[in-house]
Order: structure tokens, then sequence, then C-alpha cells
């Protein structure tokens, strides 16, 4: 009988992704905030019924927020959630604060002026949105931070930046909306470093994002 409803609520239900990625924030949000608790076992069927969808996004929820490191699986393929460490974030934002400002270095005298302005010119159609999502904010940082780590030069470096960035995609644009508008602004900081072949300029705006993006996280978990 569950079986048959839950194959008459996938014919309902909106496109995979979208879904998919309902079900991620949805979960996300409640492990951020310990409606779920660290250690509880965590059922597809029970959370699908819960998210009220079909219980193939909520396994690829899962499945992204296990290769994020919030959840994790013990003997048997059981899924549980992990402790969220506030420490382990902050560390992983010291990290990139370390390795991107070494790659906007070696990246200044190397990107092509015209990378620099069609990046510019998304994030300020960014800003001129009325409600702009965190899909497309996720989109128009990636670009400016895969940029960057591209042109460093280093394949190994780039990979290990877009890793993290992951770990610290959590803290979107829904998630920590007072960020959007001056972390952009940030950004255009650093492109103008850039288009001045600055290095230590560069260097300096890359480390003061970070750190910023890194103090407004800390206060956001010690408000929850």
């Amino acid at each position: 009988m569950k079986d048959r409803e839950e194959e008459t609520r996938a014919t309902l239900e909106p496109a995979p992704r979208a879904l998919s990625q309902m079900a991620y924030d949805q979960l996300l949000d409640r492990l951020i905030k310990r409606e779920i608790p660290v250690g509880a076992v965590l059922q597809e069927r029970r959370l699908a019924e819960s998210l009220d969808i079909s219980r193939t996004p909520v396994r690829e929820a899962l499945n992204r927020l296990e290769s994020e490191g919030f959840v994790t699986r013990k003997p048997g393929r059981v899924l549980v959630v992990k402790e969220f460490s506030t420490r382990e974030l902050i560390e992983t934002l010291h990290v990139r604060q370390i390795m991107e400002s070494e790659a906007i270095s070696l990246a200044a005298p190397r990107i092509p002026p015209g990378e620099l302005d069609a990046v510019e010119a998304d994030i300020h159609a960014l800003l001129a949105q009325q409600n702009p999502s965190a899909e497309d904010d996720w989109q128009v940082d990636s670009a400016l931070h895969r940029m960057i780590a591209h042109h460093s030069g280093n394949g190994v470096l780039a990979g290990m930046i877009e890793n993290l960035r992951v770990k610290t995609y959590t803290f979107n644009l829904d998630r920590m909306p007072e960020r959007f508008e001056i972390g952009h602004r940030e950004h255009l900081v650093m492109i103008d470093a850039l288009r001045r072949r600055d290095r230590e300029g560069a260097r300096a705006a890359i480390q003061q994002h970070i750190e910023n993006v890194k103090h407004s996280i800390i206060l956001k978990l010690s408000s929850i």
C-alpha cells in the first residue's frame, strides 16, 4: 500500500533534481539546528514521509550529506547523524584562506581581462536581481573562485580548493542572506586587484573575504 502511495506521489512531484535539492536543504537545516540529534539513525522511508516526497530524492540528499561529512555509515550500512563540528568548519575555512591566497597570487598575472569582465558583469547582474536564488548566487560565486583556482596553474591546488568550498557551501544565500551583497562587493574588490595585476592586493582581498565569511558563520552558529 505504501509503495503504491509513493508511486502516486512521485507522479505529482516536481523535477527530481529540484526534489533532491529540497530534501537536502530541509535535512541540512534540521541537522544544523539539532532538530535531528547527533547519533540519530536516518531511515529513508521515515524521512520521505516527513518531507512528503518519494524515497529517491531523500536517498540522493543523504548521499550528498554523507559526502560532505554531516552523516556517516555504521556497520550494516546504517546512516547516523555525525557530530556537527563548528571547529572543523572553521578549520576548513582557515585552510581555504591559505590555499586561495596562494592561488590568487599565482593567478594574478595570468587571468585574461575578458574573463574578469565576464565574471564582473555576472556579479553586477546578480546584484541587480530582485529575488536572486541560492543556486544563482552559488553559480556566480563558483565562477569567480574556480577561475582563480584554474589560473593558478596548479591542478592539485584547484581540486583541493573545490572540495573545501563544497564543505562550506552549506552556509549559502538561504542561510546567510546578510552576506549576499557584502560578499559580492568583496568579490569586486578582488577583481579590481586582479585587473591591475596586483598580487598583494588580490591576496589581501581574498584573505579578508574568507575571514569575513568565517566571522559571519561563527555569529550564525552562536545564535542557533
